[in-house]
Order: structure tokens, then sequence, then C-alpha cells
């Protein structure tokens, strides 16, 4: 099935072309490179998965709840507008909900994707260009993954949110090296890092739980990867061109933020234009979004502040948001506690896997010695037969 098939809404054209500017950049320095990043090289290569082999495709998702979490959790829960839904109606914003989420997740893998890829063409280090090549494939996975969870699992999904597009296209045709960078590993890798986290922490799922696990075990190297690329380029620049990577992540993060608002899956709902103003008054006044919302820049704000990315008035933005208390927040500490989950995750099913084929086997083997002392006991009973016979 076409993936135009499972649009709610029309997904406008079937390619979104993107000019881009900026040099192709070949290096003939080919010595061993930054020792950390050539490490997280290694890492990147050493922890390539197969999600077609790792992801447990076989267990069953109910579209109409996907995550297996409270109806408290959904903005308009114990509204006027709630309260006049029936059980069909409210089982189609469960679905429509983790459609519009597991979208987007999607679109922006394609878009860390491209990021990466740019990352290859255009940054001047060979170290940095090897891994980005690794990261390249990571995202490919990840789309890959995300694609065929709305496709064989939720049955519907949506188109990219303007918002994310605005802030794709304002990277990616952005003739500096070090954009890709900052758009993508910073703000949109950063906020969908910490998106992911808060699901695969609330999920009762198992499923949705593989899936977040092991991308963020992957997201992780990245962020890490544009922290440290970042970090030691920013410390040559000056102070107006600083500012002018202030001012880009002033404005991306009003976009991230706006993007959670998420208007198009009330839009297409089927409700009123009134009921639609009742749904966004929800999310904007809803505690356990506003938790969720500042919880998603727990990633962003440290390492904006990491890069050295950080005059008053981009705290004073901060602040404007709700978020500059994430500043204080661990990026290692959190890094290591996402990769720390997906090897338990790994250990804890592969291990009862083994058990069970373990078990299987010493049925297998206990049926087998049963069958052929049985068989003996046959062959016995038949020649006492024999000789009483004769």
């Amino acid at each position: 099935m076409s993936t135009h098939e499972l649009y709610t809404i029309p997904a406008e054209l079937s390619t979104w072309d993107v000019g881009m500017a900026g040099s192709s950049r070949f290096t003939w320095e080919y010595d061993e490179g930054r020792d950390r990043m050539l490490a997280l090289y290694q890492k990147g290569k050493d922890k390539q998965w197969d999600s077609v082999k790792r992801i447990d495709w076989g267990l069953e998702v109910d579209p109409y709840d996907v995550l297996g979490i409270p109806d408290q959790s959904i903005a308009i829960y114990d509204t006027p507008l709630w309260h006049k839904m029936d059980d069909k109606a409210r089982k189609e914003v469960r679905r429509h909900g983790a459609s519009w989420q597991f979208s987007q997740f999607l679109h922006g893998e394609q878009g860390a994707m491209i990021c990466s890829a740019r990352i290859v063409e255009s940054v001047p280090d060979l170290d940095s260009k090897f891994y980005a090549a690794t990261q390249t494939m990571d995202e490919a996975r990840h789309a890959e993954t995300y694609a065929r969870f709305l496709q064989e699992k939720v049955g519907i999904a949506y188109p990219i949110n303007k918002y994310l597009k605005s802030l794709l296209d304002d990277t990616l045709s952005d003739s500096r090296w070090d954009m890709p960078y900052l758009g993508m590993q910073v703000l949109i890798e950063g906020l969908a890092l910490a998106a992911f986290g808060v699901m695969r922490d609330i999920t009762t799922k198992p499923l949705p739980r593989q899936i977040l696990s092991y991308v963020m075990q992957d997201e992780a190297r990245h962020v890490a990867f544009g922290r440290m690329a970042l970090r030691d380029y920013y410390k040559q620049l000056s102070e107006s061109e600083l500012r002018e990577r202030e001012d880009f992540v002033i404005e991306g993060c009003y976009l991230m933020r706006d993007r959670l608002r998420g208007i198009e899956q009330w839009e297409n709902m089927g409700l009123t234009p009134d009921e639609v103003k009742q749904a966004m008054k929800a999310v904007d006044e809803s505690e356990y979004l506003k938790l969720f919302r500042s919880l998603l820049f727990s990633r962003i704000v440290p390492c904006v502040k990491d890069i050295g990315l950080w005059s008053e008035r981009l705290q004073k933005a901060y602040a404007d948001m709700g978020v500059l208390e994430m500043a204080g927040q661990s990026l290692d500490k959190l890094m290591k506690q996402d990769e720390d989950i997906a090897e338990k995750l790994d250990a804890e099913r592969f291990a009862a896997e083994h058990t069970e084929r373990a078990e299987e086997i010493a049925q297998t083997i206990g049926l087998g010695t049963g069958d052929a002392a049985d068989a003996e006991a046959g062959d016995a009973e038949a020649r006492n037969a024999g000789v009483r016979a004769s």
C-alpha cells in the first residue's frame, strides 16, 4: 500500500525539493584525527543493527491504544468536549494522537538522514565525515522502522508538520557547514530524543518500547557527535557569528515548541471549528502536556549551553519558554541511561528466548528418549511373544 493512501490529509507533493547552498568539501588529510571522534565512529560501526531482526514485529498493537497509557494524558480528557464524545470517538482520538506523533518521528528521521548526508558532504574534517556516514545509516534504519510501524500497526499517517518542515528548510538551505549540526543534531534530534524517552518510559506496550529504546540508543551517539563537533568549532567564532547561531537556536526552539501543539489531528477529527478551538485551548492548558513540553527541552537546553551558546538573551528566551531550569541536566548521564536501557531490554528479551529455546530442546530430547525407550520395550515384547509362540 502506498503511504499516500495512509495519510489522513493530503501530503501535498510526493516529494519536497529543498534548494541547498554551500560547498562539498574534500580533504586530503588522512591522519588519525581526534581520538574522541574516532571512538564515537568505532561505536557507531559496532552498534549497527537490523530492524527486521532486532525488533519483534510479531507483537500485536491495538491501533486504538498504541502506547497503553491512561486517558488522563490526552489534552481534552475530562473537558466538556471529551464528555460529548462516545467510546468510538474517543478511540479515534487515541489513534490519531499516536499516529500524529509517530508520523512526525518518521518525517524527522528522514530529515535527519538527509542532514547527516549533508554533513558528510560539507564538514571539513575526515573523522566527522566518517562518523556522519554511520549516522546516515542509523537514520535510514529509524525511518524504515517508523514507516513499518505506522503502515502495519497503526494504519494511518500524517504529513510533516509545518513547523518541523520550516526548521528543516532553514537547516538544509543554509550554506554554513555547521548549521545541519545545529539544526538537526542539537534542536530536532535533541527534542526527538527527549520525546522518545518520555514515551519509552510511560508506554506499557512491548513493541513501541522496543522501537523507542533501540532508536534512542543510536540517537544518544548522534547528539554526542553534534556536541563534540560544535563545541570545538564555536570556540573559534566571533561574537557576531555566535549571535547569528543564537538567533537560529531561539527561532528554532519556538518552532519546536509550536510544533508540539499538533493542531492537525484535531482539525482532522471531524470537529467543528469551535470544537477545534476548545481542543487547542485544552492542549495549551493541560498540566500533563506542560510537563511533557518542558521535559522535551531536557536534551536541547544543556546541549546549547555545552556548545557555548549561552548569552543572556538566549537564557531569557528559555525562561520565556519555561525551560531554563533544564540547563542543569547532565547530558552524559541521560545518554548513558539511554544506552543502558536498550542493552538491558536486549538482555531480558534474548535471555528469555534462550531459556524458552533451551526448554524446547530439553523437551524434544526428553520426547526422543521416551520414544527410544518405548521402541526398545516394544521390540523386547515382540521378541518375547515370538519365543512364547515357538
